[in-house]
């Protein structure tokens, strides 16, 4: 896989993790941050985990490794991502769309602690939490 797929592939990943950064990932696929660094260094990530974690998010496996959306070979952007997420959004009951926003504002509340977790961490002496 050449560095500008492999990028593709990790920016995915992490759009479908909800994470930012590399540490992040690394929790969120339930790896250490050596072995994701392993797998950028040799631009290969396990095909079995792209596939359970696909199968997980509900999303299609030609997207999430080749950028492509429903078989057509079209580039999902970011537009089109949102799009197509507000569809099936208006496609939910009132309760499910309920249900979704909770959980939303739970990772937003999630990824605050985060932050506040890595800026308070900056302060304690060999603390390296990330």
């Amino acid at each position: 896989m050449n560095s500008h797929l492999f990028a593709a592939v990790l920016s995915r990943l992490k759009l479908i993790t909800g994470s930012s950064t590399d540490v992040q990932l690394a929790r969120s696929l339930e790896v250490s941050p050596q072995t994701l660094s392993s797998w950028k260094v040799r631009q290969s990530i396990p095909y079995s985990l792209c596939v359970d974690l696909a199968r997980k998010q509900g999303c299609s496996l030609d997207w999430l490794l080749l950028g492509e959306r429903d078989g057509n070979g079209a580039e999902q952007t970011q537009e089109s991502w949102e799009s197509d997420v507000l569809t099936r959004l208006r496609e939910l009951s009132h309760a499910d769309r309920q249900a979704v926003l909770l959980h939303i504002e739970d990772k937003q509340r999630l990824r605050q602690l985060e932050q506040q977790v890595q800026q308070l961490a900056k302060y304690l002496p060999g603390a390296g939490l990330g």
